[in-house]
């Protein structure tokens, strides 16, 4: 049986992803996100148009795309609410977002040098990609309320760095789907490939404030 249900956010499950983009300064970034999927060596990221992830990589792009693993849930989780934009946008603010500086030093994380992009790899993540961005995309343009606010960027993968102990044995080209294990969020807790691994700083904030001005627009045209 089916009940007609409006959840204020659809996030059914995805991979975290930790962007590292660099600063104005010449210093990183580093943001958890998990509104990303991959078409072949395309991945698009959706973002919200004011963060400093999105700014940096407008700005340069370029970025990394380095894949946590569940070993690395805390470190993630300690990214939760901090943002790299100085001041911090009001919509963040409300959020219970703070300014951070040093990403990588509050997370416990490693900067390792990229070899075709100035944006760093995180050396605890088994996969990270160094990637280009190609365009982006506004998200929701159809809605005045919306509109301007999310963007769709695509990025170009041009570099694959694999941990060893996620490869098939005797393969360079192949990922072992028994080996690797994802760091997943859904509906903003983090999930393996099995049950919870730890509560989720990120899930404190109510999910209504992620309601979407589409929601209502959606309930406009089923009457219509």
């Amino acid at each position: 049986m089916h009940i007609k249900s409006e959840p204020p956010i659809l996030y059914l499950g995805t991979p975290v992803v930790l962007v590292s983009t660099v600063n104005e300064d010449g210093s990183y970034n580093l943001a958890p996100m998990s509104s990303a999927f991959w078409l072949g060596w395309r991945c698009l990221l959706g973002l919200t148009a004011f963060s400093k992830t999105t700014q940096n990589m407008i700005r340069t792009g370029e970025c990394v795309l380095n894949l946590p693993s569940v070993n690395e849930v805390a470190a993630v989780n300690r990214l939760a609410l901090t943002t790299g934009s100085d001041p911090v946008p009001e919509f963040k603010l409300r959020k219970g977002y703070r300014h951070e500086a040093d990403k990588f030093g509050l997370a416990g994380l490693t900067p390792m040098a990229s070899e075709t992009v100035a944006p760093p790899r995180v050396r605890e993540c088994p996969v990270q990609l160094e990637a280009r961005v190609t365009s982006s995309h506004g998200v929701g343009e159809d809605n005045p309320l919306q509109r301007g606010f999310v963007l769709c960027i695509e990025t170009r993968i041009q570099r694959v760095h694999a941990e060893t102990s996620i490869m098939m044995s005797g393969e360079e080209n192949r990922i072992d789907p028994d080996k690797w294990r994802p760091l997943i969020m859904s509906f903003q807790q983090f999930y393996g490939l099995g049950p919870r691994l730890q509560d989720s700083t990120l899930g404190t904030i109510p999910e209504d404030m992620y309601r979407s001005p589409d929601m209502e627009l959606a309930r406009i045209r089923i009457a219509e």
